[in-house]
């Protein structure tokens, strides 16, 4: 996923460098020693959110630094640079969750120790409490998760019933024709649909799951009105009802809304179908880069991160509203901002969805997704 201006797109071709490396090729690239710099300054690699001054001067302050950052404008690019080298250069990093995961065996990354955070696990909702699979490599934590939502149908309701989305069937239904919003954002349209085709699109797939999930997409793309890559463009077409939903985004493409008045505008999850769970749960992590040049003061931003107040903060921003793993920040939300990130709602979305991870036919989705929006052009 990548974000441009707030918005998650993807970029297929950093993410095929990175399989074509594989975690073995990538570790080579930490043979090299880090390079200097002073203890007195940090580096950070963050997504939008993170750099906020309500964030970092106070840390600055507190802990005798000096942070510079360096924003993240999509997460396998942002990998493939600290795997490339430039791990040498940052102390920290916040950024897709399953590349947190893989620093650790791409030797990049720090292992963390579960009973020094024990506090941290503490302050978090059970779920995200160790043993935390989706940060765990052979039994060791690679990170601490920091922000998350869901990806759904997003509706406004003043133009559809949320039951009706209850399914992805009304993408199909030619009642819906050209009143359906497709994001191009790389892998988050087509692992909804392919979940809707009955396929787990996160284990390995065969040749016949494959072209199964080509007939759904071609299926969705006969009764799309638009496939955008511009949020902006979706939300406005959402907003005036051309769109009755937008299919490939979900808590992303309703919190900047929702936080302007527009409440009307919400992301659910549709119910599981045939046993499988119909959504999918995003999440940001931080962690610690290898050989950090202050390990004690990448620890403590990365425990400030995750902090009540913080939490509140990175869940408020200017970009985006996102939920939090902390259990303890959810008294500090006022009432409002726990509307906004439809907070009542996060559980029943959670407990219907799929945790989200790079897939092992990630090349051939995408591929199929090219040679199918084409043809349909």
């Amino acid at each position: 996923m990548t974000k441009s201006k707030g918005i998650p797109m993807f970029s297929p071709n950093r993410r095929t460098f990175l399989q074509g490396m594989g975690a073995a090729g990538l570790a080579g690239a930490g043979l090299m020693p880090r390079k200097a710099h002073a203890a007195t300054s940090m580096k950070f690699m963050c997504w939008e959110g993170y750099d906020s001054p309500d964030i970092i001067k106070p840390f600055e302050e507190a802990n005798d630094v000096s942070i510079s950052i360096d924003l993240i404008t999509d997460s396998p690019g942002g990998f493939a640079k600290l795997a490339a080298g430039a791990w040498r250069d940052f102390d920290v990093v916040a950024t897709d969750s399953p590349w947190v995961q893989r620093m650790g065996p791409a030797d990049i990354g720090e292992f963390l120790d579960d009973a020094e955070f024990a506090d941290v696990y503490e302050s978090f909702y059970p779920q995200f409490r160790a043993p935390f699979a989706p940060l765990d490599f052979d039994g060791k934590t690679t990170g601490l998760p920091t922000r998350w939502g869901w990806v759904g149908p997003t509706v406004n309701t003043k133009y559809d019933k949320l039951e009706n989305w209850s399914s992805y069937a009304p993408c199909f239904d030619p009642a819906y024709k050209d009143k359906i919003c497709v994001l191009d954002w790389g892998d988050w349209p087509i692992m909804p649909m392919a979940l809707y085709a009955g396929i787990d699109p996160y284990k390995e797939l065969d040749d016949a799951e494959l072209n199964e999930i080509r007939l759904v997409l071609r299926a969705l793309f006969k009764n799309t009105r638009a496939i955008v890559g511009d949020l902006s463009v979706a939300q406005k077409g959402l907003m005036d009802g051309s769109f009755r939903t937008l299919i490939g985004g979900g808590t992303y493409c309703t919190s900047a809304l929702r936080k302007d008045g527009q409440k009307e505008i919400m992301s659910i999850v549709p119910e599981p179908k045939d046993g499988l769970n119909q959504g999918i749960i995003w999440m940001e992590a931080g962690g610690i880069v290898k050989d950090p040049v202050d390990d004690a003061k990448a620890k403590a931003l990365l425990r400030d991160l995750t902090s009540p107040e913080v939490a509140v903060k990175l869940a408020w921003t200017e970009a985006t509203c996102n939920l939090v793993p902390s259990q303890e920040a959810e008294a500090l939300f006022t009432d409002e901002q726990k509307d906004v990130l439809q907070m009542d709602y996060m559980w029943e979305a959670w407990d219907k969805s799929h945790f989200h991870n790079v897939a092992p036919n990630i090349d051939q989705m995408l591929e199929i997704w090219s040679q199918e929006l084409a043809a349909a052009r």
